[in-house]
């Protein structure tokens, strides 16, 4: 029963979080804005649900970089499919990892228009370390699954 509720809740959150984050309206003609909304709870081990919540309203659902916010984006969101194969057909899990956790100089990851995830996956975890390593590893290995082979 317990089960049950948490996976209710999980989805309700969910689902809201997609909602908050496609939830654009035209600033001019032909413009889209973006709304900053606070991160919601999502279930650590999940990278999934991870990515669903907080990627791919600008990296799609696909990770093909054409999530409904990407449009009003300054810079093209990043293919994540096709980081192995522009890394010799090696996935950099590093990498990726630094990027998430704002170890990494990427522009779009430290301006107001995307957050450095570290930090609000920090906060999601209570200041947990461990917990905030476990969304980093899970959410990698999750983009890593998304690899175009």
């Amino acid at each position: 029963m317990r089960v049950r509720i948490f996976c209710l809740i999980a989805l309700l959150l969910l689902s809201a979080a997609c909602l908050s984050a496609q939830n654009t309206a035209p600033a001019q003609a032909g413009k889209t804005e973006i709304k900053n909304v606070p991160a919601g709870y999502t279930n650590p081990t999940s990278g999934r649900q991870m990515y669903d919540a907080y990627c791919a309203s600008c990296h799609g659902q696909g990770g093909k970089g054409n999530g409904p916010a990407a449009s009003a984006l300054k810079a093209t969101p990043t293919d994540l499919t096709q980081l192995a194969a522009k890394n010799g057909g090696t996935f950099p899990e590093q990498h990726v990892a630094q990027v998430i956790k704002g170890d990494s100089t990427m522009p779009a990851h430290g301006s107001k228009e995307m957050p450095v995830w570290g930090p609000v996956f920090s906060n999601l975890s209570g200041h947990d370390t461990a917990a905030t390593q476990l969304r980093v590893r899970n959410l990698t290995k999750y983009i890593a699954s998304m690899q175009q082979k």
